[in-house]
């Protein structure tokens, strides 16, 4: 049997949800977002999930999440803190945040020895999906310097209640990533349009048919020792605010295709993503997911 892990980043903050979202009982029976993601995962053939939390973190998440999906799948546990940063860096006393998405993948370094998915605890992301990543990542064992990302298009990724950030993809002719933007201030415009609010204020125009990253990322552990590499370059960097800086996901991959040589396939599925982002798009996800269960995509109880 080919194993294949899911990583679920779980240590967020949610500053703008204004809560810990990750863990929000949202789907009809007060199921999470995670739960369907696992759910999905599992049937389409991943046999290990791996959480990435902080440890203060840790009884809460194990007695509620943990039980629920453990008798589902092997499940460990990874801690996103401080001693998990490359050797020899010092952070600031005063800071309390992490580092960002690519020192959550790191943190679980130690707990996976075969391909992987990525994912966030607090997106939907469809379980076409995760069928896609399972058979990309079943044929990748051994592999280096190959990943994947599954697409999602720019105009069903927003909020209509405040700007978002999403990694604004370029793909060439054969299906391969050639760049990928982190663009921070994607919010709509009073004409409807989608654009970037960053820079200038009126914004700059987007195609809302763009295909962008979501964090669904596939990699092989040739991944680890590769980012390590980045995030000590990335720590050492001039200029940095030392309070606030993270070195995330799509700018690491975006460093590896040009630095490392390292290939990404896009995978592109009928799946249909939502989130939530602020705590008014939370009646919305709610919505979506009990259509689901009416539909009979899932069952009355995950």
């Amino acid at each position: 049997m080919s194993h294949v892990t899911l990583l679920v980043m779980a240590a967020g903050l949610g500053s703008r949800y204004g809560g810990d979202k990750q863990t929000d009982a949202i789907g009809p029976h007060g199921e999470t977002l995670m739960e369907y993601s696992i759910h999905d995962a599992v049937q389409a053939g991943f046999d290990k999930v791996v959480f990435v939390i902080r440890r203060h973190m840790y009884e809460t998440f194990r007695e509620t999440i943990g039980r629920r999906v453990n008798g589902q799948v092997n499940v460990c546990y990874a801690f996103q803190e401080y001693d998990s940063l490359p050797e020899g860096f010092v952070p600031p006393s005063e800071r309390t945040k992490p580092y960002g998405t690519v020192h959550a993948v790191l943190s679980a370094a130690d707990e996976i020895h075969e391909p992987f998915a990525v994912i966030n605890a607090d997106d939907y992301y469809g379980r076409d999906a995760f069928a896609a990543m399972a058979s990309y990542l079943k044929s990748m064992h051994g592999s280096e310097k190959r990943a994947s990302m599954v697409a999602y298009e720019l105009h069903n990724t927003i909020s209509l209640h405040g700007t978002v950030t999403r990694g604004i993809c370029s793909v060439d002719d054969q299906g391969h990533l050639k760049s990928v933007e982190e663009t921070y201030k994607i919010g709509v415009a009073g004409d409807g349009s989608i654009r970037d609010f960053e820079k200038d204020e009126r914004g700059r125009l987007l195609d809302p048919k763009a295909p962008v990253s979501m964090n669904f990322w596939g990699f092989t552990p040739w991944y680890f020792d590769a980012a390590r590499a980045h995030l000590r370059s990335f720590l050492s960097r001039e200029g940095l605010d030392p309070m606030k800086c993270e070195y995330v996901l799509p700018t690491l991959v975006d460093d590896m295709m040009h630095e490392d040589g390292m290939v990404v396939d896009v995978l592109h599925t009928g799946a249909v993503w939502f989130g939530m982002t602020y705590r008014e798009d939370r009646a919305y996800v709610a919505g979506e997911l009990k259509k689901l269960h009416d539909a009979g995509v899932y069952p009355e109880k995950l």
